[in-house]
């Protein structure tokens, strides 16, 4: 079953940060970045394949090869439709405490 997967304002910033940072000092890892992180928050639709995240119904997608961490959340809609929301997109070296968000 697809899931259509949207993106949270704050985990779009929070992706465009990381690429942007990354990209000062190495163009061409940038782009390898955004694209692993982007195909693996699209590739949701097909497969929500995350762990039961630290926060609340939440859920977390570690990034293979990579130090990052996709959370998102998955809403059902009232006709029984499956919505991914990506929430935030956190790097894994981040203090992070059950039940709340790294700040």
């Amino acid at each position: 079953m697809k899931r259509s997967v949207i993106w949270s304002p704050g985990a779009r910033a929070e992706f465009f940060e990381i690429v942007r940072s990354i990209n000062e000092e190495n163009p061409d890892a940038a782009q390898r970045v955004r694209l692993r992180i982007g195909r693996s928050a699209a590739a949701l639709s097909d497969l929500a394949t995350g762990r039961t995240g630290r926060v609340q119904g939440t859920y977390e997608l570690v990034i293979a090869g990579m130090p990052y961490i996709i959370a998102y959340e998955i809403i059902v809609g009232t006709t029984g439709e499956e919505t991914i929301t990506v929430l935030h997109v956190i790097h894994g070296v981040r203090d992070w405490q059950p039940g709340e968000w790294p700040e």
